[in-house]
C-alpha cells in the first residue's frame, strides 16, 4: 500500500529504528509543526516509503519530532 502522493514519510531516528509521519505540504520547513509523528517506532518501512533522516532536519523541528517519538 502507497504512502497517499507524499502525505506521509518515514523518520529515520537512528540505524533500524523508523517512525511514520504526516507532513503538512503548506507550512514552512522550519516550522516545528510541519511534521505530526503518527505511528509507533518501527524496524521496517514500506519498501516505497520516502525516508528522511532526523539528521537531516532543522533543529527546532528535530525537537519537536523526537519530544513526540518519545512522548508516545
Amino acid at each position: 500500500m502507497g504512502l497517499k502522493h507524499g502525505k506521509y514519510v518515514y523518520i529515520q531516528l537512528n540505524k533500524g529504528k523508523y517512525v511514520k509521519a504526516r507532513v503538512l505540504k503548506g507550512v514552512k520547513d522550519t516550522d516545528p509543526e510541519k511534521y505530526i509523528v503518527i505511528g509507533p517506532i518501527t524496524n521496517r518501512p514500506p519498501y516505497t516509503a520516502k525516508i528522511v533522516k532526523v539528521e537531516e532536519l532543522p533543529s527546532t523541528v528535530r525537537e519537536k519530532v523526537l519530544e513526540d517519538v518519545y512522548k508516545l
